[in-house]
């Protein structure tokens, strides 16, 4: 730590420097001339600016300034066998005083391995660890407190980092090998982590890369290819893996976080080791993972070799692989959360070190500030409302049987399970803790949301409705309006191109005199009852509705409605059970 350049006493740990404050839960650098002399502070001083701050690497020295008087511990908060928190003689005044980073304890675990990350509160000086790219336009570029937040995680199989020269393809380029959709819930109660297999054939589209010198190149698109190329092949950036899942899943992404091999080396050895569970004795010469069956803690090259293990459990392919890296990073999860990590300074910021030299990320949280935003809308969540799950595939039918290679996506208990994370439904059973006001609101909000659909409905021969394409599929208020037309009698429907504006759900709106013509044209179309907008005043005769198709909509005759409830035969699990991998 760069407690070092900040005059520690000699044969110190850095990280021993760090001591919690038990009345505000926060992190106080102690940096004094011995580490007996170091007591908890009460307050923070003010945050240094940028130009000022010591230890950032390559940063200047900011000019020498009188530190600000810190108020002592109250009595009987200092050390044990020194009640009245009294400093001892020459341990303040002067050049001596203590400066003080505070960081607020609490923290978030992502977890990115060939898929996990650890988002803890971080600190300025390491902002200079993060690799920052810039990915235009194709993320939201900055997650909104009052909404969903969707974040991409990539673990990719580039062999960076030493000792993993040997893994492979050692030319990697670096492509998707883990990815996961990150869907954190808009009141925050859970988040639903959902597994892209590698190996799905999928359609990647058109993408605008950033250049070295600044300039923008557009990558073709590919269809019915490997998802795992969106990333690498052809120089295609992370930006190019989002727009592919925005595509495969209806899902915005508003950020991503990447990481290579090395993050899972360092990060299960930061964390001091990662339990595991095995329900069978394990000999990989692939992957080198040789284990009994029963717990272990692995860390560094064996926490690596599990993780990539792909002949040690269930079918011995990838959908198996999958599996076990989610149980993996449950358990890596809990660990981060655990007493033991969050109360050692030690592990807290080695871990800091580990993850911010690890990451790789879009501009919109390119820094310690943007991250630590991050790491505040998600630091309460608890790890039984977050679920694993996998995008539900079955063998690609186009290959040859016995050479089965590839997946393609299987609507039955995809479709469903899109439609709730894109409704942002929970896949477990959050426990509500809002206020009675609260309630009485989302109560009162839903009886007139639920009071829209009720009533009369219009005959299908009656409805006027112009179509409008905001965001959907190309040609999707042609084939919308001639599927309303051919297969359910609305007649009086007219294409009417695009929208002045993209829009990213789709939307019905119309006159209180037209409300009975809204309820027929949503039952007919599954639209909920959020993409109805009312207007305030009566519409003149045979003025049409105005429906607006969003990034939302997938085709005429599927519904918008999201189910409440998950598939059964789903692939999913959740972050707080510890699970033997068998």
């Amino acid at each position: 730590m760069d407690a070092q350049s900040r005059g520690r006493a000699e044969e110190i740990d850095p990280a021993d420097q760090w001591v919690l404050n038990p009345r505000t839960g926060n992190y106080e650098l102690q940096l004094d001339r011995s580490a007996a002399q170091q007591q908890p502070s009460v307050a923070a001083p003010r945050r240094p600016t940028s130009s000022a701050r010591t230890g950032a690497p390559g940063a200047p020295k900011a000019p020498k300034a009188p530190s600000p008087a810190v108020p002592g511990p109250r009595r009987g908060d200092g050390p044990p066998g020194r009640r009245g928190g009294r400093p001892r003689k020459g341990g303040g005044g002067g050049g001596r005083r203590k400066r003080i980073l505070v960081v607020t304890g609490g923290t978030l675990a992502f977890l990115l391995v060939a898929g996990s990350v650890g988002a803890y509160l971080y600190y300025d000086h390491l902002n200079n660890n993060l690799k920052v790219t810039d990915v235009g336009d194709a993320g939201t570029g900055g997650f909104k407190k009052d909404q969903p937040i969707n974040i991409l995680v990539i673990g990719t199989d580039k062999r960076s980092g030493a000792g993993n020269e040997g893994y492979g393809d050692a030319e990697s380029v670096g492509h998707a090998d883990t990815t996961i959709l990150f869907h954190v819930a808009k009141d925050r109660s859970n988040a639903t982590a959902l597994s892209i297999p590698r190996d799905l054939i999928t359609n990647i589209p058109p993408c605008p890369t950033k250049q070295p010198d600044g300039s923008t190149k557009t990558i073709p698109g590919e269809k019915g290819t490997r998802f795992n190329i969106s990333l690498g092949q052809e120089g295609r950036d992370p930006g190019c893996t989002m727009r592919t899942v925005k595509e495969i899943t209806g899902v915005t992404v508003d950020h991503f976080m990447m990481v290579d091999f090395n993050a899972v080396k360092v990060l299960s050895t930061a964390v001091g080791g990662v339990p595991v569970c095995l329900a069978k004795p394990v000999d990989d010469k692939d992957s080198k993972l040789k284990l009994d069956a029963g717990e272990h803690r692995l860390q560094g090259e064996q926490a690596l070799a599990f993780v990539r293990t792909r002949h040690s459990f269930g079918n011995h392919g990838d959908l198996d692989r999958i599996k076990t890296q989610q149980q993996f990073l449950g358990s890596m999860m809990r660990e981060m959360k655990s007493k033991e990590t969050l109360t050692s300074p030690k592990k807290f910021f080695s871990l800091a070190e580990a993850a911010t030299k690890s990451l790789n990320v879009d501009s919109g949280i390119g820094s310690i500030d943007k991250l630590t935003d991050l790491a505040g809308e998600l630091k309460d969540m608890d790890l039984k409302n977050i679920t694993f799950a996998t995008l539900p595939v079955l063998d690609n039918p186009a290959e040859p049987e016995g050479q089965k290679a590839t997946v393609v996506i299987e609507h039955g208990s995809a479709d469903p399970l899109l439609k709730m994370i894109q409704g942002d439904v929970s896949l477990t059973e959050v426990e509500k803790k809002e206020q009675a006001a609260k309630d009485a609101a989302d109560a009162e909000a839903k009886s007139k949301s639920d009071a829209l659909l009720q009533g009369n409905r219009a005959p299908a021969g009656d409805v006027r409705v112009d179509v409008y394409n905001g965001g959907g599929p190309g040609g999707a208020a042609s084939t919308t309006v001639s599927w309303l037309q051919n297969s359910k009698g609305v007649g009086k429907s007219s294409n009417r191109g695009n929208a002045p504006a993209k829009v990213d759900a789709t939307q019905l709106e119309y006159a209180p005199n037209q409300a009975d013509q809204a309820r027929a044209l949503a039952d007919l179309m599954g639209l909920p009852a959020t993409a109805l907008k009312m207007g305030t005043a009566d519409a003149a005769p045979k003025t049409p509705m105005k429906l607006t198709l969003g990034a939302d909509f997938k085709g005429a005759g599927v519904s918008l409605t999201a189910p409440q409830k998950a598939p059964e035969d789903i692939q999913r699990v959740e972050a707080d059970k510890a699970i033997c991998a068998k």
